[in-house]
């Protein structure tokens, strides 16, 4: 996260994603089927899922746990999607509100929605669900959008749907992973599942999703439907005014949809050139297609499966750092996840070496890697300083719950700066050949898995260099830079 009027569908074909080498599919996915109906009247949505857990598990569960996001922009909520810096940005027009209603759960003994913050869905269910068993639910529910430059909500030019549904906690040893909404950063830890998704909006908007989507109208209404393998997330944008550029990056074609901007060429030409030099340094491109929307955002843009938004309020060369670094998130979240809430690092840090990296391949764009890491050292050591002088000391470890930082200027400065460093000086200590021996594993390894910070370095310590000692020193804080 962060950093025309001619409108055209695109390919109108059902899409999932080809697993290349490297990219194994788990035997069996999860999956969602949601059928879901907008009405921009009323700001609601409308919805039937029914979600099919695969126990891969070691362990019986008689209780699944979904997360409730939609509930962080209800009236009330201990933990706000927005902070009070991006607050006047984000809520255009004023307090606005939403959440997401849960109307019934079938195929389970009880329900109820708890945690600390009403973000957690509990499901007892009628029998445990056994190692390599499997489960069905079907739920229905509401979500009101809130008036907001967001992740979700109804913004100032288009709607943002992401996360609109209740999403299965990811599991571990330590049970069910549960995150409350974070105003820094991304609190989202989703494992790779198989989607259709059903979408009817009225017949003025236009959506835009991950993947291409198949396109019926009938009665006044649009409705797309969309089948997605192996991704983490199903995302759409509406609009009524979106125009589209194109391109190839190799064999896979990229679109920039956008409602604002003079120069989308730029911003398009960022997005293939970085898929196509991320597709050669870190492995094949997992997805059949890749997608750009300009969106209206509070902050620099955000990334899903298959698909990324880059905030309207950009400027052009701020566009082109944002669509890179989104991009290099198709590799660092959508293909190999990571727990986003407990372990930002992993994935923001890495995207913004990537960022990098792709800049010094790329000198026509204008930034350079020794530019880039030099300015995210001298904002790090200013951060340490100005920590010091308030604090008396500066925490500067990395793996720890987003709601433990104080703000955006501790999570910027931990998770991309420090992220950004870290991966520079791993390059510089142990050589490009190994370095990139090693990112390449890491993406080989755990595409469409989730990996631990145990998991990364084990991928560079197999590539031929003993890495704990040096990610230690980073991620624990005990490093001087």
């Amino acid at each position: 996260m962060k950093k025309a009027v001619c409108v055209v569908l695109g390919a109108v074909v059902l899409a999932g994603a080809i697993p290349l080498a490297g990219c194994a599919k788990r035997e069996t996915n999860d999956t969602y089927e949601i059928s879901a109906e907008y009405f921009p009247e009323t700001r609601k949505l409308s919805a039937q899922m029914t979600f099919t857990y695969f126990n891969d598990t070691d362990n019986a569960h008689s209780e699944l746990r979904f997360q409730l996001y939609p509930n962080a922009y209800r009236e009330g909520a201990s933990h706000a999607p927005v902070s009070e810096l991006y607050r006047p940005s984000a809520y255009y027009a004023g307090e606005s509100y939403g959440g997401i209603e849960i109307s019934s759960v079938e195929g389970a003994a009880a329900w109820e929605v708890c945690g600390e913050d009403e973000n957690i869905l509990s499901v007892t269910l009628a029998d445990p669900v056994y190692p390599d068993a499997a489960v069905s639910l079907s739920m229905t529910f509401e979500v009101t959008l809130a008036l907001v430059n967001h992740r979700l909500g109804v913004g100032e030019n288009a709607v943002n749907l992401s996360y609109f549904y209740p999403v299965l906690c990811a599991y571990s040893d330590e049970g069910w992973k549960e995150c409350v909404y974070a105003a820094a950063g991304d609190p989202f830890a989703c494992e790779c599942a198989d989607y259709t998704v059903e979408l009817t909006v009225p017949q003025e908007l236009t959506a835009i999703c991950g993947g291409d989507a198949v396109l019926a109208q009938e009665g006044g209404k649009k409705t797309y439907t969309v089948i997605s393998e192996n991704v983490r997330d199903c995302v759409f944008f509406l609009g009524e005014r979106f125009s589209v550029v194109k391109a190839y990056a190799g064999e896979v074609p990229v679109e920039y949809y956008y409602f604002d901007d003079d120069d989308p060429q730029t911003a398009l030409s960022a997005a293939a050139d970085s898929l196509a030099f991320f597709s050669e340094t870190f492995g094949d491109y997992a997805y059949p297609s890749y997608k750009l929307v300009q969106a209206d955002l509070c902050y620099g843009g955000m990334e899903y499966s298959m698909i990324a938004s880059v905030s309207s309020d950009l400027q052009s060369d701020a566009v082109v750092r944002a669509t890179v670094h989104e991009t290099a998130h198709q590799w660092w979240y959508a293909a190999v996840g990571n727990d986003q809430f407990r372990h930002a690092w992993m994935d923001e840090g890495l995207a913004e070496f990537s960022c990098a990296l792709f800049f010094e391949a790329y000198p026509q764009y204008g930034l350079s890697r020794q530019e880039l890491v030099a300015s995210a050292e001298k904002a790090y050591r200013s951060y340490f300083s100005v920590m010091q002088q308030l604090h008396g000391e500066a925490d500067t470890s990395m793996s720890r719950p987003l709601t433990d930082f104080s703000g955006e200027y501790e999570y910027w400065n931990i998770a991309y700066n420090k992220g950004m460093i870290l991966f520079d000086r791993l390059r510089s200590s142990v050589g490009e050949k190994k370095f990139l021996a090693g990112l390449r594993g890491y993406y080989d390894s755990f595409c469409f898995r989730m990996a631990s910070p145990e998991d990364m370095i084990a991928c560079f310590s197999r590539a031929g260099t003993d890495t704990e000692g040096f990610f230690a020193s980073f991620v624990d804080g005990a490093c001087v830079i």
